[in-house]
């Protein structure tokens, strides 16, 4: 005869609840494992992106493979050992997730710097652009007033000679011609160096205002750089502007016997455009954003490996079910340590060590479970329960409580009966 409470308690509205926060949980620990796989291959990708660039590209694979690898298995490994139970096993296993993910970093690094630090780039090459130029330009600059200046001054000189020859004043004219006013032939020969003068100035301005308008040409080519689509015709005629301006400069330096500033030597287009190539150089150029995005993508790998604590490779039959429940009963001494889980003591006890007990089966047990990754070892005399151990002893536990109470019933029935 069954107990009409218990049917009410299994389908009461606690009970859904209690069903529906189990699968709920559960299906987050099953999601979780696409999310590691799915986190690794991002992490793998750009980490095989940064080490293709320096070694042959399937021995990156290989290594890419492995450094990804070593992150999972070793993430689930800590989450199953403590420290003070092996110390030298824990400290290899946090020695080697260090080493992987230091590695995973350090190339994955060069691939969001890429993409992080792409714009930023173009707008130094930009700059670059813009300072080279402006250096050029301010040196034209002041040769051009120099020049203008020099210029000014030998036609003033003439336009003075012009003068003091017309009027006899010349300190070239000899005492017999000296004060006497027209146009003599000490005119004539220095009202035709004026005239000579005047018009190589006007020749040099109509010069310089081809150079003006080129140096606009050439600044506007410059700023449309930044905002245009199509940068390689830009470049170009940027590239001929400065050629032109240099050479104009170069004509009318050469013919005052000037000295030119140095003109710098401009970047190509392709060099202009040149995409991000990795190099360790990048860490001087220290870019914390990609610093912080390549770890982010392998710090949530470690943790939700961490967190996941699927180290047994399967489930136990029936009949070990049946023998680790057995066995595990016959413990004694149990509590719950600071990580929230049941530990007990695997030593035997003072009792049992003078009885001489012998504890071989219920020690095949620890191990087995040990193995399985259904208990974790805390330290030499201690272990816990992993949380995928609740589930099978709970159900064994419910399986003796309904057993007993069936026999229970069974016997008040039969009481009743006589």
């Amino acid at each position: 005869m069954t107990n009409p409470s218990i049917k009410i308690r299994s389908t009461g509205l606690g009970y859904f609840i209690n069903r529906i926060q189990t699968l709920f949980v559960s299906m987050l620990r099953i999601w979780t494992i696409p999310i590691v796989l799915m986190l690794s291959l991002s992490s793998g990708f750009t980490t095989y992106y940064g080490l293709s660039h320096f070694i042959t590209p399937w021995i990156a694979l290989v290594i890419t493979v492995a450094i990804q690898s070593i992150i999972v298995i070793c993430s689930l490994e800590m989450a199953g050992i403590h420290w003070k139970a092996n110390r030298m096993r824990y400290f290899t296993v946090v020695a080697s997730l260090a080493v992987a993910i230091a590695a995973s970093v350090t190339f994955s690094y060069f691939k969001f710097y890429e993409i992080s630090e792409q714009e930023t780039l173009h707008i130094n090459r930009l700059n670059e652009l813009r300072q080279q130029t402006k250096s050029y330009l301010d040196g034209i600059l002041q040769v051009k007033s120099q020049m203008l200046h020099q210029q000014k001054q030998d036609l003033e000189k003439a336009s003075l000679d012009a003068s003091q020859a017309y009027f006899g004043t010349h300190n070239q004219i000899g005492p017999g011609y000296k004060n006497q006013v027209g146009e003599g032939p000490f005119w004539r020969h220095y009202n035709q160096i004026y005239q000579e003068k005047k018009q190589a100035l006007q020749q040099q301005e109509q010069a310089f205002q081809t150079l003006d308008s080129n140096i606009r040409l050439l600044q506007s080519n410059l700023n449309q750089l930044d905002v245009t689509n199509d940068k390689e015709a830009i470049y170009t005629q940027f590239l001929k502007n400065y050629q032109d301006i240099q050479l104009g400069v170069n004509q009318l330096a050469s013919s005052m016997g000037m000295s030119l500033p140095d003109a710098p030597l401009l970047m190509t287009y392709k060099q202009f455009v040149e995409e991000v190539k990795p190099s360790f150089a990048m860490w001087r150029g220290f870019s914390w954003f990609a610093f912080a995005c390549a770890a982010m993508v392998d710090f949530f790998t470690v943790l939700l490996s961490y967190r996941l604590e699927f180290t047994a490779p399967g489930p136990l039959t029936i009949q070990e079910e049946e023998l680790v429940f057995e066995c595990l009963r016959q413990f004694t001494e149990f509590r719950i340590n600071e990580n929230d889980e049941l530990e007990m003591v695997i030593e035997k006890s003072d009792l049992e060590k003078a009885r001489r007990y012998s504890d071989w089966s219920r020690m095949f047990v620890v191990g087995l479970l040990l193995s399985r990754g259904f208990l974790r070892k805390v330290d030499d005399r201690t272990v816990e329960f992993a949380p995928n151990l609740y589930p099978l002893i709970a159900e064994k536990m419910s399986d003796k409580i309904a057993a007993l109470k069936q026999k229970a019933a069974a016997a008040a029935g039969s009481v009743s009966h006589e």
